[in-house]
C-alpha cells in the first residue's frame, strides 16, 4: 500500500503546483482579456474563485459517492484529465468569457480530493488515518510554495506558458496514475449509487445517522469559514497596516506554507498518536485562533511573522478532524464522508471571501465609524474560539470505525439486503 499512498501525495502535490502556477500571472491575463485595470480585474478574479467553490461545493458529494459505488481510481483519474483539459482551455481562452468556463469546469475536479481522502481511509488503519491525511496536507502545502515560484519565472514567456505548463503536469499526472494506481475498495465493499444521497443537501441529511460526525463537520466550516481570511485580505492588511511590497508579502506566504508543511508532514505522526485526535484539534484550534488575535491587534510587521508559528499546532487541525470523522463513519461510506466534508469547505470558500472582504473594507476605510483594519482576523478568532468550546465538550473516545449500514447487494446474483463486510 506504500506505493498507492505515495501516488495520492505525489497527485495532491502535482495539483497544488499546477494551481500555484498560475497565480502570479492570473491578474495579467484578466486584465489583457477584459481591458480592465487592476482594481476591476480583482473583482473579476473573485467572481471566477465563486464560480469555482459553487461548482466544487455541489461536486464534492457526487464525487465521493461515484467513487464509493465504482471505485476511487477511475474517479481520480477522470478528475485528473478534467483538470488538464481546464488549464488548457483557460491557457489558450480568447475572451474572459472563456476564463469562466474553465473556472467552472475546474470546480469539478477541483473536489478531486473528496476520493483522494477516501483512498487514504481505504488503505489505512484507524490510527494511521491522520499522519497519511497530515502527509497529504504536507504536499499540498509543499506544492503551493514551489507553484507560484515556477509560474513567476514561466510568466516572463507570456501570461498563458504557466497555463500551458499546469496542463501538461496535470496530464503527466494522469500518465503516472494510469499505470501506478491500484484500485482500494474492493467491490464487496461498494454500495449503489443514490441520486438523493450525492448532492449537498442529501448528502448532509445523512448527517442524521451520525449525530456526532454531524457536529464535527459544524467545527469544520466554523474552522474553514476563519481560515479563508488568509487567502482574501492578508495581503491587503499587510500593505495596508505596515506597507509590505508584494515581495515581502510572498516570502510571508512561502514562511506560512513551509510552517504548515513541517507541521503535517513532520508532527502528524508523532502528536496524534501522543495526544489523541480530539485533543489535537483543541490545541490545533486554540493555538489558531490565538494567531488570529495577534494578527489582528499586531503593532510590528516581525510580529506577523512571530505568529505563524501558531501554525506548527493549527496545521493538525484538519487531519485531525478528519480522522476523527473516518472513524465514527462506516468502511462503505468513506467517499461520501470525504464528499461531505469538501463540500462543508467549499461552503466556507463561498461564505468566507464575502466576509472577510468586507470587513476589512468597511473597518479600514478612513470614514468608518471604528478605524480597525484588523476586524477580519478579531472575527476569525471569533470563530476560531466557537469551534475549540464545542469540540472541547464533545465526549470521544478512541473508538472501532462505525458498523457497516445495511446496503443492497450489487454483485453477484438478485439484490439483498445485507450488511457489507468490513
Amino acid at each position: 500500500m506504500n506505493r498507492a499512498i505515495t501516488f495520492i501525495v505525489v497527485t495532491v502535490l502535482l495539483d497544488s503546483i499546477g494551481f500555484g502556477i498560475i497565480i502570479p500571472v492570473f491578474p495579467t491575463l484578466i486584465t489583457s482579456l477584459a481591458n480592465v485595470d487592476l482594481s476591476q480585474a480583482s473583482i473579476l478574479g473573485g467572481w471566477l474563485l465563486f464560480s469555482f467553490a459553487v461548482v466544487q461545493f455541489f461536486s464534492a458529494p457526487l464525487l465521493g459517492n461515484l467513487s464509493d459505488r465504482y471505485g476511487r481510481r477511475p474517479v481520480l483519474l477522470l478528475s485528473l484529465a478534467m483538470f488538464g483539459v481546464d488549464y488548457l482551455i483557460m491557457g489558450l481562452a480568447p475572451t474572459l468569457a472563456w476564463l469562466f468556463v474553465g473556472r467552472i469546469l475546474a470546480g469539478i475536479p477541483g473536489a478531486a480530493y473528496t476520493p483522494a481522502y477516501a483512498y487514504l481511509a481505504d488503505v489505512s488503519p484507524p490510527e494511521q488515518r491522520a499522519k497519511h491525511f497530515g502527509m497529504v496536507g504536507a504536499a499540498f502545502g509543499i506544492g503551493f510554495i514551489l507553484g507560484p515560484a515556477v509560474g513567476g519565472l514561466l510568466g516572463t514567456l507570456g501570461p498563458r506558458a504557466p497555463f500551458l505548463a499546469a496542463a501538461a503536469v496535470a496530464f503527466a499526472n494522469l500518465a503516472f496514475g494510469f499505470f501506478v494506481l491500484p484500485e482500494s475498495l474492493p467491490a464487496d465493499r461498494r454500495r449503489p449509487f443514490e441520486w438523493r444521497r450525492a448532492n449537498p443537501i442529501g448528502a448532509l441529511a445523512q448527517l442524521r445517522k451520525y449525530p456526532t460526525v454531524a457536529v464535527l463537520v459544524g467545527v469544520l466550516l466554523l474552522w474553514g469559514i476563519a481560515m479563508q481570511a488568509y487567502p482574501t485580505t492578508w495581503s491587503f492588511y499587510t500593505i495596508f497596516r505596515f506597507g509590505w511590497s508584494s515581495a515581502l508579502v510572498g516570502m510571508s506566504l512561502a514562511t506560512a506554507g513551509v510552517v504548515m508543511a513541517v507541521s503535517q508532514g513532520a508532527l502528524t505522526g508523532r502528536l496524534i498518536p501522543k495526544l489523541g485526535e480530539r485533543r489535537t484539534a483543541v490545541y490545533g484550534l486554540l493555538a489558531g485562533t490565538l494567531g488570529f488575535l495577534g494578527y489582528a491587534f499586531a503593532t510590528e510587521g516581525w510580529m506577523l511573522f512571530a505568529l505563524l508559528g501558531t501554525w506548527l499546532l493549527a496545521a493538525l487541525v484538519m487531519p485531525a478532524l478528519n480522522a476523527l470523522m473516518s472513524r465514527e463513519m462506516p468502511p462503505t461510506s468513506q467517499g461520501e464522508l470525504q464528499g461531505i466534508n469538501a463540500s462543508a469547505f467549499s461552503l466556507a470558500s463561498i461564505i468566507g471571501p464575502l466576509m472577510m472582504t468586507q470587513l476589512f473594507g468597511v473597518f479600514s476605510k478612513p470614514d468608518a465609524p471604528i478605524v480597525f483594519p484588523g476586524m477580519a482576523w478579531l472575527v476569525a478568532a471569533i470563530l476560531g474560539l466557537a469551534g475549540t468550546l464545542v469540540l472541547a465538550r464533545m465526549h470521544l473516545h478512541d473508538a472501532a470505525p462505525a458498523p457497516a449500514e445495511p446496503v443492497p447487494t450489487v454483485v453477484g446474483g438478485p439484490i439483498a439486503e445485507e450488511p457489507l463486510p468490513r
